[in-house]
């Protein structure tokens, strides 16, 4: 069967997997979703025992079925490889009375890497598949992790550029120094003056630039994406949410077919909406819960039905989720709605106009499968310190807000099953919080010194990645008015 995709604004228009991608957004400014939700077709019990790769392809061919087996397996190849430090590509461990699901063990150290391996071989994949001639031009708004890791998965790739806006002052400094020392010929990094937001809302208003997009194909160009907007990067994401419960399975952890709960931390919603996908294609999630920082925006909706942007952005020690529009959000509103394009629209629109949008009480029913909750900066501080205390585990700020959340979760519900907590970058990224929240005499120490006392605090080595920083050459000093991201594509590709 051919699974088609369709826009969350428009359910007549349908197009094929590769097509999906190669767009990133629909033409209305809707996300792509499938039309029907796949579901697996082999049991726990076979893929208990099947490798990461393995998995990857029982997933994804049920969502990419224009794709040949050899083109998707050679994807999956290209991907899954020696660029992990690990073999067995998201490693589970067992700390306290948690799993944690590391998925930092990529090139640039964050879970980012999981999907945006794959990315550049699905799209240069598809660009094959529907005869694009045009250079792809990948446009992406960063909080952080998704810029490094789009950036390192589209290098030097034949027939694409990539532009990356990330905001200044809004990101942690490795973050930022491995952004603006990617090398590639077809590399651009700018620094917007402004938040996350402000560049996500930039990013999308290009992509409905039709005049722009006019502009780009006389020239020979055209626009796709590597945000989790793109369904070539949900698609990855789903994977590692049915590899994980395979081998909790394998490891007698779990029983077969019993319930388990999954705690993400999540500011652009994507990285949970995969585990509800997972769920969806059968594997047996009971909750999901979405764990927030302060930019509780997330939080406050699952509470009470709204999602109001409203408020005081917050910079935090997490700045992966300092986001306060949460573009994934609207591939679930479109699925409570009852697949309603036109109700979704309407959301959408007052959420352009008004910054906020209000849910039917029909379609809060339909979030039972979530919960969610939020920690403060020192709540999240302390998750890293009494973890480490008793553990000896070391976590970034963004697991840690997952730990609090998950733990506070647990004892307010009284819901004893076990839990997954998605790890989602390595503690040496934000090794400055990280080892403060440990001891605060790290306090007063540089960033490149702690680096050091990280690796022998938690008896890790420190990653190639960071190594890789510690002396390379800024390549790009490139920054905009957040208004002026339209000026700065057309100077970056000479329109």
């Amino acid at each position: 069967m051919n699974l088609l995709y369709k826009s969350t604004r428009d359910a007549q228009h349908t197009v094929t997997a590769s097509e999906a991608i190669l767009k990133g957004l629909a033409p209305d400014g809707g996300l792509f979703v499938p039309v029907s939700m796949p579901k697996l077709d082999v049991t726990m019990e076979q893929l208990k025992d099947m490798s990461y790769q393995e998995t990857a392809y029982a997933v994804m061919k049920q969502f990419m079925t224009d794709f040949t087996e050899e083109e998707l397996k050679h994807c999956i190849a290209c991907a899954y490889d020696s660029k992990f430090d690990t073999e067995v590509i998201a490693p589970l461990v067992k700390v306290g009375d948690t799993y944690h699901l590391e998925l930092f063990h990529g090139a640039t150290i964050a879970f980012k890497d999981m999907a945006l391996s794959i990315l550049p071989h699905l799209l240069t994949t598809s660009a094959k598949k529907n005869h694009v001639t045009h250079e792809i031009v990948i446009l992406t708004a960063t909080s952080g992790d998704t810029g490094k890791a789009a950036l390192a998965g589209f290098a030097d790739v034949p027939g694409t550029r990539i532009i990356v806006f990330y905001p200044k002052n809004g990101v942690s400094r490795v973050q930022e120094l491995q952004m603006v020392t990617q090398k590639g010929a077809n590399t651009s990094v700018v620094a917007i003056h402004g938040n996350f937001d402000n560049a996500q809302t930039g990013v999308k208003a290009l992509f409905e630039d039709q005049e722009l997009e006019q502009e780009l194909m006389e020239k020979g160009f055209q626009f796709s994406s590597a945000n989790s907007i793109n369904i070539g990067r949900l698609v990855p994401q789903v994977v590692y949410y049915v590899y994980a419960y395979a081998k909790l399975l394998k490891n007698e952890e779990i029983a077969p077919g019993e319930e388990i709960n999954v705690t993400v931390p999540t500011g652009n919603f994507g990285n949970i909406l995969a585990a509800y996908y997972a769920k969806q294609m059968g594997v047996p999630i009971a909750k999901l819960i979405c764990a927030s920082n302060e930019n509780k925006v997330l939080f406050d909706f699952f509470r009470t039905g709204t999602y109001d942007k409203n408020r005081e952005f917050v910079l935090t020690s997490s700045p992966s989720m300092d986001i306060l529009i949460s573009s994934n959000l609207e591939r679930l509103i479109y699925t409570i709605a009852g697949a309603d394009a036109e109700k979704d629209q309407e959301l959408m629109d007052a959420l352009k106009a008004e910054g906020r949008y209000d849910i039917t009480p029909e379609m809060k029913e339909k979030l039972s499968d979530f919960a969610g909750g939020y920690a403060t900066e020192e709540e999240t501080m302390a998750a890293i310190r009494d973890t480490y205390q008793s553990t000896g585990y070391v976590m970034d700020p963004h697991t840690a807000v997952a730990a609090h959340v998950c733990r506070a979760y647990r004892k307010d519900s009284g819901d004893q099953r076990k839990q997954l907590i998605a790890s989602t970058a390595s503690p040496y990224k934000f090794v400055k919080s990280v080892m403060t929240a440990i001891d605060e005499k790290y306090g007063s120490m540089e960033e490149f010194a702690l680096i050091d006392e990280l690796e022998k605090a938690s008896g890790t080595t420190v990653p190639h990645a960071i190594e890789e920083i510690r002396s390379a050459q800024i390549l790009h000093t490139r920054e905009c008015d957040a208004d002026k991201m339209k000026d700065t594509v057309k100077e970056i590709l000479a329109i």
